[in-house]
């Protein structure tokens, strides 16, 4: 059903839809650049875990009584961190996700039956329920807004430097261990995070896909997580208003919105023939 612009605006003026809204603009900060770590470290596999891992707190909270977000967040952030010993090459870091996916899943279905919770709340955050989000989900979203820039531009110059080579990164004295830990909980994070905007299935809207089209349109890593961000703001909008106008479910809408931005992003034709993981010293300036 198409609604007609009056009830559209109606439609913005209800609390829940702002505070979707507000959502969605903040996640638009932050999580296109978790994406850009996500490609740079080709550490495409940690998502899936995560979303698995995410279940397992969502399934913890229920049992518990505690707030089921909340125990996915930390879930996924100690998932995240205990991982990072393992991230040395994407090919072991692979093998580990795969362990801690079946695991997860396991574990999670385990508490499920055999507590006897109702489990339909646990699966329901795989589709997302982005018209729930309350204050507690604007405070996380809010945070990765500030903290996942911050730390861009903080130690852009490491960043740049492992995103672009590991070894070169150790070799010029980044603590690349330390570096990666922290940037795999806040991937962590930042799925957790995204589950009730798209759901845990397509949390690739608000993370990965911005980042896929901002590296075949930026040069620099500069360039490419201001597209990313540029990207993730004109989709999760348009997106989350064209589901609004058509009356149908966002998460699925805002998929779709920035897989037709990829895919048209990549009809343009190739400017440069490099590697889209510019050396650190063309993405950003140095830091000292």
């Amino acid at each position: 059903m198409i609604l007609a612009t009056a009830d559209v605006g109606e439609l913005l003026g209800l609390v829940p839809v702002q505070r979707a809204g507000v959502a969605l603009l903040l996640a638009a900060v932050g999580l296109p650049v978790i994406g850009v770590v996500i490609v740079g470290l080709d550490i495409m596999p940690v998502r899936f875990a995560m979303m698995h891992v995410a279940l397992l707190g969502i399934a913890v909270g229920l049992l518990t009584g505690l707030d089921p977000m909340l125990c996915a967040l930390v879930a996924c952030a100690l998932a995240g961190a205990g991982v990072a010993p393992l991230a040395r090459t994407p090919d072991g870091l692979s093998g580990a996700m795969g362990l801690l996916m079946s695991l997860a899943i396991a574990a999670a279905l385990l508490l499920l039956a055999v507590s006897g919770v109702n489990a339909s709340g646990a699966f329901a955050l795989l589709w997302g329920s982005i018209l729930s989000v309350g204050t507690a989900d604007l405070v996380v979203l809010g945070a990765l807004a500030v903290l996942v820039p911050a730390l861009f531009w903080w130690r852009r110059r490491e960043v740049a430097l492992l995103l672009y080579d590991r070894e070169l990164a150790q070799c010029s004295g980044v603590p690349v261990r330390l570096l990666t830990a922290v940037l795999l909980v806040l991937v962590a994070v930042a799925v957790a995070g995204a589950i009730k905007l798209t759901g845990a299935l397509l949390v690739d809207a608000l993370t990965l896909l911005p980042a896929l089209a901002a590296r075949r349109l930026g040069t620099s890593l500069r360039s490419i997580t201001l597209w990313a961000v540029g990207i993730g703001v004109a989709v999760n909008l348009t997106g989350f208003l064209i589901a609004l106008w058509l009356d149908w479910p966002p998460g699925p809408v805002l998929v779709l919105t920035a897989g037709t931005l990829v895919l048209a992003v990549h009809l343009i034709p190739e400017r440069r023939t490099s590697t889209w993981r510019a050396p650190a010293s063309d993405s950003l300036p140095s830091s000292h």
